[in-house]
């Protein structure tokens, strides 16, 4: 597939080619990320998917841009913008991350790197885990933040946040999930995130709820 007319890759992307059946692309390397968005859609009224009409930036091998914005709404634009550039199609992104209230929002856009290498997680557990050890339960309040970006060729782009609320524990419990789920315990629950099946997780996430908020602009865009 080309690109439009007027439409062209980022600075230094490679335009790719996309299969013939692929209407959406999502900008994810997470196969789960894939199933949850695919499931998502088909909840949504007048839409018919096959589940090969959403692709992800990893099947098409797309260069992965720098993501250098401010906030989650900002990262999750640089990604959907670049994936509609490069593919021609519809593409959804989303930045995530965990904000803790004591600490102003931190770590925020820095969560996956909070101590200093990018996707270490028990490095960053350890150093959030450190930094809050003084704080009282009562003042340990924190969420999951996530920002989902939709970009259409034709440049219409779409944002919707989600997020969980919960209390920061003071040492990891469970091995389901990642990240930061093992020291966040969502309001009303006496399970940190990490001890929730994924089903469970998936109904009240930060993610769930910004694809589910972004999904009948998804519809929209695709039954044009």
């Amino acid at each position: 597939m080309s690109l439009p007319d007027g439409v062209s890759a980022p600075d230094g992307a490679a335009r790719v080619a996309v299969p013939a059946s692929a209407r959406l692309v999502l900008a994810t390397h997470n196969r789960g990320k894939l199933a949850e968005l695919r499931a998502i859609l088909a909840e949504q009224p007048g839409l018919d998917l096959p589940d090969d009409a959403v692709v992800s930036a990893a099947d098409l091998a797309t260069q992965e841009p720098v993501e250098d914005g401010a906030t989650f709404a900002e990262n999750a634009l640089i990604k959907a913008r670049a994936l509609a550039a490069a593919t021609g199609l519809p593409a959804l992104a989303d930045d995530s991350g965990l904000a803790v209230d004591v600490l102003g929002g931190a770590p925020g856009i820095f969560s996956a790197r909070w101590a200093g290498r990018h996707g270490d997680d028990a490095a960053n557990l350890e150093l959030l885990l450190a930094q809050l050890a003084d704080v009282r339960p009562e003042h340990r309040a924190a969420g999951f933040v996530c920002a989902a970006a939709l970009v259409t060729p034709d440049g219409t782009e779409t944002v919707r946040e989600g997020a969980l609320r919960g209390t920061l524990l003071t040492a990891p419990r469970g091995e389901s999930g990642f990240g930061y789920d093992p020291v966040l315990r969502p309001d009303g629950e006496e399970r940190s995130c990490a001890e929730l099946d994924p089903a469970e997780k998936n109904a009240i996430s930060h993610r769930g709820q910004a694809f589910r908020a972004i999904a009948p602009a998804v519809a929209a865009a695709l039954a044009r």
